[in-house]
């Protein structure tokens, strides 16, 4: 296949520890690199513009508030999309999602139009968790994974890569999940529009720098989404 742009999102809020480090490892993969930030009180959104005035490739979007995971990426899509972007990259600034596996993810996409990076299939894995952590990842991926009835693993997972043609049939206008439900949304979105998708595994490290963004809210909203999505898809009212 011959090589596509592709592009990384990669939203920010309070990631002045981690975001510089995280768009040179990018950019040395020679990946565009869309950071979209909400305002960090910390100063993460100018140091950002100081690295797209240094580096080519590399684009800032500022939001003027913290809206949830959700909303900053379907922001990120549309910019990446309205830029040419043929593949579209999700992941956390943190290095939680290890920049290096990337490549890997881009390989996938040339069989598959949604490559998710899957912590529980065969070779995959976590580091750095505790217990309760791990129950509640594990245990709401198979939550989703048992009411949607779907075969893929990690729902939840946020290191994703779209080909365009995933992100201009979903209908972005109507997907209002916030927290780690929009993971699971939009890859159940893309089954169900009819897309492969391919699982790989890769280790997620907890993160090093800065504070987890993970709060009781974005645990409920996976909690009710999950049955309503799937009630959704069985009236037709599903795209």
């Amino acid at each position: 296949m011959a090589l596509m742009k592709a592009t990384v999102c990669l939203p920010t809020y309070n990631e002045r520890e981690n975001v510089d480090r995280m768009v040179r490892s990018l950019h040395a993969l020679g990946v565009q690199v869309l950071v979209i930030d909400d305002n960090s009180p910390d100063g993460t959104g100018q140091l950002a513009d100081a690295l797209a005035d240094e580096l080519e490739g590399v684009a800032v979007l500022h939001r003027p508030h913290k809206d949830g995971l959700g909303p900053a990426y379907i922001a990120g899509f549309r910019r990446a999309l309205a830029d040419g972007a043929e593949l579209i990259l999700e992941m956390d600034c943190d290095f939680s999602h290890n920049p290096a596996d990337v490549p890997r993810l881009l390989a996938a996409a040339e069989n598959a139009d949604l490559v998710l990076a899957s912590r529980y299939v065969k070779g995959g894995g976590t580091e750095n968790w505790g217990l309760l952590r791990r129950l509640i990842s594990r245990g709401g991926s198979l939550y989703a994974q048992v009411l949607l009835g779907v075969p893929v693993r990690d729902l939840t997972g946020g290191f994703k890569c779209y080909r365009r043609a995933v992100l201009e049939a979903l209908p972005l206008d109507e997907i209002h999940s916030r927290g780690y439900a929009f993971q699971i949304e939009t890859t159940y979105r893309a089954l169900r529009t009819g897309f492969t998708v391919r699982e790989i595994p890769i280790t997620f490290v907890d993160r090093l720098e800065g504070g987890s963004k993970m709060h009781r809210g974005v645990v409920v909203e996976g909690v009710w989404k999950v049955p309503t999505l799937r009630l959704a898809a069985m009236l037709g009212r599903l795209r």
